[in-house]
Parts: structure tokens; sequence; C-alpha cells
């Protein structure tokens, strides 16, 4: 009697784990692959050190800490505003393991660039949160107002060496929209662009750029360190835990906000989906994430489903007008 059990016992384990095997293999076949809880790639369209490598390593923060994935990566793959990023994600259709940043400079720099791939063309995950414009100086600037950076412009637009993100994106576009409200055109701007924050910041410091624009999070460190002086922010309404003033505060209607999202690649399931929107709101429910919105200067506006899809028709519609208004399209 006691070998019979044994052997009952033992083919009943060996069911088990066979059984166990099946499951997990049709988990991996029908996630196509390795899923976002096994390894999930966070892919950053730019350089590391700008905007949306600092989103994609706060996702990674939360993500770790809470343990919603086994491993994370952060993959860097700057280049024309994000679209280069966004043409390689088109092209991985089905692999639900990946979310790349996005943003209002992406579709930006889809109008400018004329770029085959669009926000169309990828599956809407979640928007995230809100940033703002700053436009900022060297320490040792003439420039103390902005008032005095649209005076310069007006006497001579070509002499002011104004650096930001990529052509077409928010940098551009609100430095544009500066300009306009200077009676300048976007045109006469000497505007360069580079693919990251963190470049923008070494050419205000090393003395190769007069001005800069970007995020407010990109320039925070050395604003606070006395290196850098904040002319204005794009908000409409001064944000809490930012001592800059908006430039509607000091009489200059321009205001513009980046948006941060995340996106993910064509051709997935419904579960597929589900499960990544899932990772994303669990992220922002995080403490992490709370301190990083607060930290960032950041505003919370989350949203998933077809709030966020309606939101991307309307935002590439508001983009499209800015940058033909501006002469950048």
């Amino acid at each position: 009697m006691t070998g019979r059990l044994i052997l009952r016992l033992t083919a009943a384990v060996l069911g088990v784990v066979v059984v166990g095997a099946g499951l997990a293999d049709a988990h991996t076949k029908a996630s196509g692959g390795t899923g976002p809880r096994d390894k999930l790639r966070l892919i950053a369209p730019a350089d590391p050190g700008g905007g949306w490598d600092t989103v994609a390593r706060e996702i990674q923060s939360s993500v770790d800490a809470h343990g919603l994935s086994r491993t994370t990566e952060v993959l860097n793959v700057p280049g024309a505003g994000g679209t280069i990023g966004l043409s390689r994600l088109a092209n991985q259709s089905g692999s639900g393991n990946k979310l790349m940043m996005s943003g209002a400079v992406m579709t930006g720099a889809i109008q400018t660039t004329d770029s085959r791939t669009t926000l169309d063309d990828v599956t809407p995950i979640a928007r995230l949160a809100d940033d703002y414009e700053v436009v900022v100086v060297p320490k040792d600037s003439p420039f103390r107002t902005v008032e005095d950076l649209m005076s310069a412009w007006r006497r001579a637009p070509r002499s002011v060496a104004l650096g930001g993100g990529s052509a077409g994106g928010t940098d551009h576009l609100f430095a544009g929209m500066l300009s306009r409200a200077a009676g300048v055109p976007t045109s006469e701007l000497n505007y360069i662009a580079y693919s990251g924050g963190g470049e923008v910041v070494t050419g205000l410091l090393d003395g190769g750029l007069d001005v800069g624009v970007s995020s407010y999070a990109e320039f925070a460190g050395q604003i606070a360190a006395g290196e850098l002086r904040a002319l204005g922010v794009s908000a409409e309404e001064p944000l809490d835990g930012v001592d800059v003033p908006t430039f509607v505060e000091q009489g200059v209607d321009a205001t513009l906000a980046n948006w941060r999202g995340v996106v993910a690649p064509p051709g997935l399931s419904v579960e597929q989906r589900a499960e990544l929107e899932e990772i994303v709101t669990r992220v922002h429910d995080t403490e992490q994430w709370r301190g990083a919105v607060e930290r960032n200067g950041w505003e919370d506006t989350f949203q998933t489903g077809a709030e966020f899809r309606s939101f991307l028709e309307s935002e590439t519609a508001r983009i499209k007008r800015i940058s033909e208004e501006l002469g950048l399209s």
C-alpha cells in the first residue's frame, strides 16, 4: 500500500509540474515572448539627461521599487525629435513588453520633419503628466527680464544664440511664440537645436548659448545652484513648488504645455494593452511617482484608454495649428 501511495503521489506531482509548464508556455505565446512582468523595456527617444530620459528613469524607479517587473531596462534612441524612436517602435508589431516615452515634442517633430510614421501607427497607453517650458540665461547674463530678451531680439534677433530641443518640438514652438509676442518673425531666430537637454545646459554654462529653453526639470538643478537664472515659465498659472514667474504674470501672452506619456508598439492584443495600462496605472499610484511629479515641477494629468486616444487627436491638431501659424511646418 505504501509503495502504491508513493507512486500515486509522484504521478500527481509530475502532473502538476506538466500542467504548470503548459500554462507558462501558453502565457509566453500569448504575450508574444517575454512579457512586461518579466522584462520591461522603457525607450527614451532622446539622449540621456533629457526630459524623456528623466520620465523613463522615474518610471523605472517606481516599477523596480514595487516589483511590477522582474527587470527593467532604459534604452536611448535619439534623433529627429523622437521620430527615429517612433519609427523603430512602429516596426515592432505585437511586442508587448515595450513602452516608449512620447509627448508634445514628438507631435511637433512629426509635423516639421514630415515623418511618415505618426502616433496613429503605435498603441497609445497613457498620458502621465504635463511639463512646462522654462526660459533661462547664465547667471551673469545681461538679460534680467523677459523684456530685456525681447528688446535684444527686436534690435538684432540673429545676435542672440538660443538653444533648445529638436526643431519643431515644444522648445522651438515656445521660442517662436515668444518671438511673435516680441514682433519678430520665427524665421529670424538664431535657434540651435539639440537632441537632449543636457547639451543645452552645457552650451549655457560654457558660453556657447545666450538663452536656453526646455522643461523645468532639465534646468532645475542649475537654477537651484545659482548657475542659471529663469526668466519665466510657460504655464498659465503659477506652479506649486516652482519659484519662477509665468510669462502671463509678466504681461506676455505665451503659454504652452508639454505633455508626457507612453505609447507601445502596434498590433497588441487586448490583453497585452491592458497589462501595460495596468503597470502604468500602478506606477502612477506609487509614492515614488508622486514624488517625481513634485520634484520635476510636473502637473498630474493621468489618462488611459479612450480618454487618452481622444486627447492625442486634439493635441495633434493643436500642435499642427501652432506650427503652421509660426511657419515651422
